[in-house]
């Protein structure tokens, strides 16, 4: 009886945990939009090529890690989607990666706060943001946030077009 509970109790004990799922970012899984508005309207638009990993242990999210190809941008105007790739804005030719890495992920009563560096038009900001998973059939990861352009050096239209720019982010893997 001995030697049985001595074998069981190695085996548990070499089990290895419960892993952590690496789910990877990409174009097909992963929706990031945006909305700039400004007196009177509003415009959207988003990017169409990512990638990036998600570390998720049940439905707690551990880290985050996203890479934007700014040339993907594009928004609900053809001459806007030429002008926000332009140095007044993005500037895509001389900065063409968009990237977010988290340093911190906090639980919280209504999911999860991330905290890490987003560098947008060749400048990063420490930013934080909310943001729900659930595993139902997968992994579903949402976020809702606004950022200030100006943080990032886009400062044209100044009073013309609002500074705020809300964030949108879905992660739908199976």
């Amino acid at each position: 009886m001995r030697t049985f509970l001595a074998a069981a109790a190695a085996l548990v004990l070499a089990l290895p945990a419960v892993a952590a799922d690496k789910v990877n970012l990409t174009a097909d899984n992963t929706k990031i939009t945006f909305v700039g508005t400004k007196p009177g309207g509003k415009h959207d638009g988003g990017f169409k090529t990512l990638t990036g990993t998600a570390t998720v242990e049940g439905d707690a999210l551990q880290a985050l890690e996203v890479e934007i190809d700014t040339e993907s941008l594009y928004a609900d105007d053809p001459k806007l989607t030429a002008h926000l790739k332009s140095p007044d804005f993005f500037s895509v030719k001389a900065n063409p990666k968009a990237k977010f890495a988290s340093k911190k992920v906090e639980k919280t009563d209504a999911g999860h706060k991330v905290t890490g560096d987003l560098t947008l038009n060749g400048k990063t900001k420490e930013i934080s943001f909310p943001v729900t998973v659930s595993r139902a059939g997968g992994v579903k990861i949402e976020t809702s946030f606004a950022i200030d352009k100006r943080d990032f050096g886009m400062t044209y239209g100044g009073g013309k077009i609002n500074d705020e720019v809300a964030i949108k982010a879905v992660v739908e893997a199976k």
